[in-house]
């Protein structure tokens, strides 16, 4: 790896960052989190990044240290005579809150870009956000990658003629199309209303779906309680077998649980965000071959534009 490009990682992103590394050519940089009995904390980069582009890998998953920990590094590198910073973020957290949906709330996918920018960062590598306008949050560039890149190739060795490509709900309608039209085949939805956040009180199926082989297409997969039902709903309306493709796979709560004893075939994720334990109808993907190649590209100046098979 040229002197002139460092790749660094917070504690939540590690294990990605070190396939990312690898696929770059490169060793991952060294860094060490001093911590305090408060809890406070205090990242140190420990080599050099004077004029150098440095690319910082880290999921802001939650607990909010860890988009913390990314402002911290960032800081550190910028005065550290840094070139550029990158921030390398393969899932973006607080991305649901990118509006007002109800009064006196925050937009939070707006106040985070807000954070990183004033911390510094220079360029943004992202995947599969919420929301596609969260790009406009930033006042840098955004380079957003989609999970289509890692599942289009799996979705094209079945078969097709028997396959209809489905959205758990109707906020996931545009990117199920999509695929459907990418793949040319019949797309079909399920409607859900929810009570409050996580909990569902009803779902309908729009399309057909008897007979067919259902994916389930999303950006991300919470407590799986969406997914799940969504399955249930086409097993019931006749439906062969139901898999589903999900970006992130955030798994939080009974997520895993619902997963296991769920109607589904299996469920593909990738590893934006790491895997808390292993399940049987669970199989991961591996971005890090993607977002190395795309840091390629950002510090050559070439075009990526060849990676959004499904934008």
């Amino acid at each position: 790896m040229s002197n002139k490009v460092k790749i660094f990682s917070g504690e939540a992103s590690e294990y990605l960052a070190h396939q990312i590394a690898n696929s770059y050519g490169a060793e991952l940089g060294l860094i060490d989190i001093q911590r305090f009995s408060d809890g406070e904390f205090q990242p140190s980069l420990k080599e050099t990044v004077r004029g150098c582009d440095v690319f910082l890998v880290q999921s802001t998953i939650p607990p909010s240290d860890n988009l913390f920990e990314l402002l911290l590094m960032c800081d550190a590198a910028k005065r550290a005579s840094a070139r550029k910073v990158i921030a390398v973020i393969p899932y973006f957290g607080w991305a649901r809150q990118d509006r007002k949906d109800q009064p006196r709330v925050a937009i939070g996918a707006k106040m985070v870009a807000n954070l990183l920018t004033a911390a510094g960062i220079d360029r943004v590598l992202t995947m599969d956000l919420h929301a596609d306008q969260i790009q406009g949050f930033f006042e840098v560039p955004v380079d957003h990658l989609y999970g289509s890149t890692i599942f289009m190739p799996y979705l094209e060795g079945l078969d097709k003629s028997n396959l209809v490509i489905a959205a758990p709900d109707a906020g996931g309608s545009k990117r199920a199309n999509a695929y459907a039209k990418r793949l040319d085949v019949d797309l079909a939805l399920c409607y859900k209303q929810r009570k409050r956040a996580n909990e569902i009180a009803a779902m309908t199926v729009i399309g057909d779906v008897d007979g067919k082989d259902v994916v389930i297409i999303d950006d991300m997969c919470d407590t799986a309680g969406t997914l799940t039902k969504s399955a249930e709903m086409f097993i019931q309306h006749g439906a062969k077998s139901v898999r589903a493709m999900c970006t992130h796979g955030v798994l939080s709560g009974p997520a895993y649980e619902r997963i296991e004893h769920s109607v589904l075939t299996e469920l593909l994720i990738t590893d934006t965000i790491p895997p808390k334990k292993e399940s049987s109808k669970i199989k991961v993907l591996s971005v890090a071959g993607l977002f190395a190649d795309v840091m390629k590209r950002a510090i050559s100046d070439e075009s990526i534009s060849e990676h959004f098979i499904v934008a």
